[in-house]
């Protein structure tokens, strides 16, 4: 069994003292594809944005590769091995691809290791090499998400977190984006998603967490989420 990563335990969090996270507790174990799914509203990018530094819990802690992190603020994640890819893309518009990309690598000053960086990712998502030079904002929704993700992979997180992947895609497209979360995987970034479209996320995860109302009301492998009679009944209208 590998090692536990990211360890939440009983965060509480929220907005203008309204609560909206209600004691959530999941773990992120090495190597592994986590998925935490559930409706809109329900939490899942609040729980995402807590873990990544960007609000503080008002009561629990988060704990990456053993250290406590509950009070790291969001610009410091990058150097512990974390990297966060938020809904929405959040692309710099004007900037081309290999601008935008290089800017995920801020902390590295090693212009080689760079390139270097560059060059894999351009092997993992051969149409931004063909794209390199072109302006984000002209750029189709797909390939926008995909230009994300990659910003993301250029600090070579140890743990990389996704926040609603499927916003804004068509179909063939979502799947197109989780097949290059597979490959990422594959090739070693332990991967923490957020997501809507609850079967596609289990599809692709090992292990999952479904939130409703800022609390989380299952959790398990992601086969035995996706033969839940709750799950499916709940998310995927069977």
């Amino acid at each position: 069994m590998s090692g536990s990563m990211l360890e939440v335990r009983q965060i509480h969090c929220a907005y203008d003292s309204v609560p909206v996270i209600h004691g959530i507790s999941l773990e992120v174990r090495a190597g592994e594809i986590v998925a935490i799914v559930g409706a809109n509203g329900a939490g899942k990018s609040t729980t995402m944005r807590t873990i990544a530094g960007l609000m503080h819990p008002t009561e629990g802690t988060i704990c990456f590769l053993g250290e406590d992190i509950t009070r790291t603020p969001g610009y410091a994640m990058i150097t512990k091995g974390i990297s966060f890819v938020p809904e929405g893309r959040r692309l710099f518009s004007k900037l081309t691809v290999r601008e935008n990309l290089e800017l995920g690598a801020y902390t590295e000053k090693d212009r080689g290791l760079i390139e270097q960086r560059l060059e894999e990712i351009f092997a993992l998502f051969p149409v931004l090499k063909k794209r390199a030079n072109q302006v984000a904002e002209t750029m189709s929704g797909g390939e926008q998400q995909m230009c994300a993700i990659a910003r993301g992979l250029m600090s070579k997180p140890k743990l990389l977190m996704l926040d609603e992947l499927s916003l804004g895609l068509m179909p063939s497209l979502v799947e197109k984006v989780l097949e290059a979360v597979v490959e990422i995987n594959r090739k070693g970034t332990t991967i923490l998603i957020v997501e809507q479209m609850v079967q596609e996320a289990l599809e692709i995860a090992t292990r999952g967490y479904v939130i409703q109302t800022g609390k989380i009301i299952q959790e398990g492998s992601a086969r035995e989420l996706l033969e839940s009679d709750s799950v499916r009944k709940a998310y995927m209208g069977l």
